[in-house]
C-alpha cells in the first residue's frame, strides 16, 4: 500500500506589532500610516515592490493580546469574535529610520481597516504578518506598463520609484477624481495617466486604446477583480506572455475581503 504524500504546510509567518509614529492624509481617500517600534527588526524586506502584509484586527472589548494564536482562539471564541485579517501593500521600509509605511484607502466608516487608519493616533498598535509579494520591475524590459486603481497605487508608486533612470513606459491609474492625484517619482521616460471615474471597463479601455511603444513590455496590473479580468483579455489580444505579466485582483466590488478570499477558490474568483 502506498502512503500518500502530503503537501508541505505553508510556513507560519511570525506576527509583528509596531506602533503608529504618525498619520498623514495624502488625498481625500488615502491615509498614510508610518509605523515603528521594538519589533521592527522582525520584518525582513523581500525586495518586491508589491510587498504586502496581513494585518490583524481584533475586537477591542475582548482584550486579546498579540501575537494571536488563531488555532487556539478557534477553540474558545465564536467565529464572529476571531481576529480578522486584511491585506495591505507595504509602501516603504526605511531601515535607517526603522519605519514601515502602509497607505490605506478610506471611505468613511466603510470597512474595517480604513476607519482604523482614519482615526489612528501615535502610539496605537498594529499587528501584522508577512511579507508576501512576487513582483519587481526588471531593468531588462523594453518598457513598462502599469495599470491599477487606488488600492494598487502604493505598489505602482513603489515600482515607479524602483525603475532605473533610463526606463520608459506608462502607468494608468484609476481614481475617483482629480482630488486623488498624487505626485509620484518617475523616470523622465515614464508617463503617468490618471483616469477619473468608476467602473471596471475604464482601465481596460484606456490600456487597449493607447498606442503601445515598440518592444515587449513588462506588465503590472493589480486592482478590482472584474477590471483585472477585462485587462487579462486585453493583454492576451496584445500578445503579452504570462512570464511578462503580473496580474492580480486585490478586491472585488460588493465583497468583503473574507468573501473575496474564499471566492479565489471558486470559478468566479479565478483570474
Amino acid at each position: 500500500m502506498t502512503t500518500p504524500t502530503l503537501a508541505p504546510a505553508r510556513p507560519v509567518r511570525p506576527q509583528i506589532t509596531l506602533q503608529v509614529l504618525r498619520r498623514e492624509l495624502l488625498s481625500p481617500h488615502l491615509v498614510r500610516i508610518v509605523l515603528t517600534g521594538d519589533q521592527f527588526d522582525g520584518f525582513s524586506a523581500n525586495g518586491c515592490t508589491d510587498t504586502y502584509v496581513k494585518v490583524y484586527f481584533a475586537k477591542p472589548d475582548l482584550g486579546l493580546t498579540p501575537p494571536f494564536d488563531l488555532a487556539a482562539l478557534r477553540q474558545t471564541l465564536a467565529p464572529d469574535d476571531l481576529p480578522v485579517t486584511r491585506t495591505y501593500t507595504v509602501r516603504a521600509v526605511d531601515p535607517v529610520a526603522r519605519t514601515l509605511t502602509i497607505d490605506f484607502v478610506v471611505h468613511g466608516d466603510e470597512g474595517l481597516a480604513g476607519p482604523w487608519a482614519a482615526n489612528a493616533q501615535p502610539g496605537d498598535a498594529l499587528t501584522f504578518s508577512g511579507p508576501g509579494g512576487a513582483y519587481a520591475p526588471s531593468p531588462d524590459a523594453a518598457w513598462h506598463l502599469f495599470a491599477g486603481d487606488q488600492a494598487a497605487l502604493p505598489a505602482i508608486a513603489s515600482a515607479l520609484e524602483a525603475l532605473p533612470g533610463t526606463a520608459t513606459g506608462v502607468a494608468f491609474i484609476q481614481v475617483a477624481d482629480a482630488g486623488e492625484i498624487l505626485q509620484l517619482t518617475t523616470p523622465p521616460g515614464v508617463e503617468v495617466r490618471w483616469l477619473f471615474g468608476h467602473g471596471p471597463a475604464l482601465l481596460a479601455d484606456a490600456v487597449d486604446t493607447a498606442t503601445w511603444p515598440a518592444g515587449r513590455p513588462q506588465v503590472f496590473a493589480h486592482g478590482e477583480r472584474t477590471a483585472m479580468k477585462a485587462l487579462r483579455d486585453v493583454f492576451a489580444a496584445r500578445g503579452v506572455q504570462r512570464s511578462e505579466l503580473s496580474l492580480s485582483g486585490y478586491w472585488a466590488q460588493g465583497r468583503t475581503e473574507d468573501r473575496f478570499q474564499a471566492e479565489k477558490r471558486e470559478p468566479i474568483g479565478q483570474i
